[in-house]
């Protein structure tokens, strides 16, 4: 999977990058061996590349970070966690893989009025 506009979370990572990260921060927990994942993969690649700095995008792998994925209950991949200065305000479990389910996974969560986020 390309590193292009997605970059790639561990356990050791996830902390600083997404709990103590500032604004908003899409994670899709994900597992290599997911056809799904593979699917998604270029809707989540083009996404990415259009929220450009507005929101960052990570991935991780659940088979070599479970214990995240029990923290955070991912029962199936893909799963898309979105993060608000490090707080969890949205999630999609294996949104279907077109353009705008994708897009509006990722940023419906930080659309709502509440979520407003000043850089």
């Amino acid at each position: 999977m390309s590193e292009r506009n997605i970059k790639t979370l561990t356990s050791e990572t996830f902390m600083a990058r997404v709990l103590a990260g500032r604004g908003p921060i899409a994670v899709e927990f994900m597992s290599y061996g997911c056809g799904d994942c593979r699917v998604i993969e270029p809707y989540l690649q083009s996404v990415a590349a259009e929220l450009g700095s507005a929101e960052t995008v990570f991935r991780l792998n659940i088979g070599t970070a479970r214990d995240l994925a029990h923290r955070y209950a991912i029962h199936r991949t893909p799963t898309l966690v979105m993060f608000l200065d490090g707080a969890e305000v949205g999630r999609s479990a294996g949104p279907a893989p077109t353009l705008s389910s994708v897009a509006l996974a990722l940023t419906a969560p930080f659309s709502h009025p509440s979520f407003a986020h000043v850089a």
